[in-house]
């Protein structure tokens, strides 16, 4: 066996383009011989193939893919059959969310709860079949040129129903840092209030283009989500809408007790803000401040420099408080005297 290429016929699929590598499968965009339908089909690289963990992960996810029937969710296929590991998938022409925000920069009110309420429907349904997608983020998001959200990559998605599943063997794959729930990061593995955080945290990007926890590592961000407060979006907007910053603050609660317990709930914010009861939730956040932050990084850059010139100071102190000699150096002129 060997890797696909364009032009290559795999089953019933003829590849006719290559759309994406990934850092572990390609993305081809073909045709259906049976049928003349043109497809996506993802097929995992080589090395990949004969590992157990991304088996079953692969597997899942097409199993999972199989079971959903959304609008605003990728279609998987049923090829009539397979010679090897690939998943076949609805084409959709489209763009991802990450790249719309890289072009666009920060999104206008509408246009953002557009796209938020497209992604909640589609939770509302996948948590309705026990789906919990668990890895919610713009690269996982294609938008259509009619504006249609399409959510994919069901890779790491809990299936409730799927008990022989073990958490422990895929918590190193779980989650990206940025999207993540602070009881992800934990170590737990979630629930729908999972989701609800990571779509709660999209909107605060789309709104602000800034992340709520800024940070100057992955581990500095995956901390504060642990234990800080996230920074309320009126701090980068002054005139951003009191109630749809209490709908964004209550999705992305650090204790899941404290976010919408499911998403129809919210859901049903999202089709009017306006409704939204204002609790004082930004006024009684305490994230650390932007500026602490770079105050404590001009105090330790200035304390590093100031202790390396006390310690070139102190050497040179020594050097000339006590002769080389001291310090068992040859000094011709003491051999001499000798």
């Amino acid at each position: 066996m060997r890797e696909v290429n364009v032009g290559e016929k795999l089953d019933q699929y003829e590849l006719t383009e290559l759309l994406a590598r990934s850092g572990m499968a390609s993305i081809f965009k073909a045709r259906d011989l049976t049928t003349g339908e043109i497809v996506a089909i993802k097929v995992p690289y080589l090395q990949f193939e004969s590992d157990v963990v991304f088996y079953g992960r692969f597997q899942r996810e097409e199993e999972i893919g199989r079971r959903l029937d959304h609008p605003n969710i990728i279609r998987v296929l049923r090829p009539q059959r397979k010679s090897r590991m690939y998943i076949a998938m609805e084409y959709v022409n489209g763009i991802s969310l990450r790249a719309m925000m890289r072009d666009k920069g920060v999104f206008d009110t509408a246009s953002a709860l557009d796209i938020a309420r497209q992604i909640c429907s589609a939770l509302v349904y996948m948590h309705g079949q026990g789906i919990v997608h668990r890895d919610l983020k713009p690269e996982n998001i294609l938008v259509t040129e009619s504006g249609q959200v399409k959510i994919m990559d069901f890779g790491i998605a809990l299936d409730e129903s799927a008990r022989r599943l073990t958490w422990s063997g895929l918590s190193s794959t779980i989650g990206t840092p940025d999207y993540m729930a602070p009881e992800q990061i934990s170590g737990r593995r979630g629930d729908a209030r999972t989701d609800i955080y990571a779509l709660g945290t999209i909107l605060y990007e789309l709104l602000t283009g800034k992340l709520p926890f800024a940070g100057e590592n992955v581990y500095a961000i995956m901390r504060a989500k642990s234990s800080e407060d996230p920074q309320p979006p009126s701090r980068y907007r002054a005139d951003f809408d009191p109630h749809l910053e209490e709908l964004i603050l209550h999705a992305i609660a650090r204790q899941p007790r404290d976010r919408y317990q499911s998403a129809s709930e919210m859901l049903r914010d999202l089709a009017d803000p306006n409704q939204v009861v204002v609790t004082g939730r930004a006024r009684r956040l305490h994230p650390r401040s932007l500026a602490s932050l770079r105050v404590k990084r001009i105090f330790w850059g200035a304390f590093f420099f100031v202790s390396l010139a006390a310690v070139f100071g102190f050497l040179i102190w020594l050097a000339n408080r006590y002769p080389a000699a001291n310090f068992g150096v040859h000094n011709p002129s003491h051999a001499e005297a000798r």
